[in-house]
């Protein structure tokens, strides 16, 4: 297989195209005006719940919103459990800036790049703290497009701001500000490592939950056919 290792990028990446799908909304009614305040001509990617905060967010300045649906060109499926898995969103997220190839690859499919993530996942942890939570329940609500997204984003740290943390808004808003919208190296890389250690907690906190149940307990959840 042959790798991409990239020798060339920038230190400041102007943020133009941000996708936002959030579990926990908190602090979007004070990022969202700011965001759009520090670049007017920002486009905004959202899903679902997502989308229809961000819409009453912005009220009648939802020009920069658009819908990952009508983005890619496919629905949502039912009860959004696919969203956001979309060659499209991936090559957006994956793309280098200097690599000849993947410009030809955006222009092909009318893709953007996308410069900013702003992700965090379905609440596994406390859905699993609760006593009634059966292990259908815990299964039902393991985010498989959340931490695709975080982790394409931290890889191409290069290119892409990485957000997880609602905690972190006002620091990334700063840090925007100060360098007229654009995210450093220094800022994209630091994002990518708390970003890693955001999906391996994740992950490790679903592998102890099930490793804590039986079959038995899994079985007691199905109607066999």
């Amino acid at each position: 297989m042959s790798l991409n290792k990239v020798d060339k990028i920038d230190d400041l990446i102007k943020i133009n195209n941000i996708l936002i799908s959030v579990s926990d909304k908190s602090g979007l009614d004070s990022l969202i005006p700011q965001l759009v305040a520090a670049n007017p001509e920002i486009r905004i990617f959202s899903t679902g719940g997502t989308y229809k905060t961000i819409e009453t967010i912005l009220g009648n300045k939802k020009e920069c919103l658009t819908q990952v649906s009508s983005y890619t060109g496919q629905p949502e499926t039912q009860g959004g459990l696919v969203k956001t898995l979309d060659f499209k969103i991936y090559l957006g997220l994956l793309t280098e800036t200097y690599n000849k190839s993947h410009k030809e690859d955006l222009a092909r499919t009318s893709a953007v790049p996308i410069d900013m993530v702003i992700v965090n996942l379905y609440p596994f942890k406390e859905t699993v703290a609760k006593e009634d939570t059966t292990v259908e329940t815990a299964r039902a609500n393991i985010d498989i497009g959340g931490p695709c997204m975080i982790r394409a984003s931290a890889k191409n740290y290069l290119r892409v701001l990485s957000v997880t943390d609602p905690k972190d808004y006002d620091f990334i808003l700063s840090n925007l500000k100060k360098n007229s919208g654009k995210a450093s190296l220094d800022l994209r890389f630091k994002q990518a490592k708390k970003a890693f250690l955001h999906t391996a907690d994740y992950d490790k906190t679903i592998s102890d939950y099930l490793n804590q149940k039986t079959f038995d307990e899994a079985l007691a959840c199905y109607k066999l056919s």
